[in-house]
């Protein structure tokens, strides 16, 4: 069975479903396979991945575990000159 097939089964299948409750528990079944971003590597990223990826980032910073736009800056100049 391909991926349409498969989809137009689903499709006809939730609207014979007449419960609310199992409406509601695929729908979020559903939201959390949603992609909402990519890494810089192009993987994507899900609602759920992506909220774990900004907390472990808000734990960073607040570990002092980042550099200021204004030092990068300062940084990324001496890079240049270093060809």
């Amino acid at each position: 069975m391909n991926i349409q097939s498969v989809k137009l089964d689903l499709v006809q299948k939730l609207l014979s479903v007449n419960n609310e409750l199992v409406l509601k528990k695929i729908n979020q079944i559903l939201e959390k396979e949603v992609i909402v971003a990519f890494t810089i590597d192009g993987k994507p990223l899900t609602k759920e991945q992506y909220n774990k990826n900004l907390l472990a980032a808000d734990k960073q910073i607040k570990a002092g575990n980042f550099i200021a736009h204004e030092e990068l800056e300062k940084k990324s100049a001496k890079w240049k000159t270093k060809k």
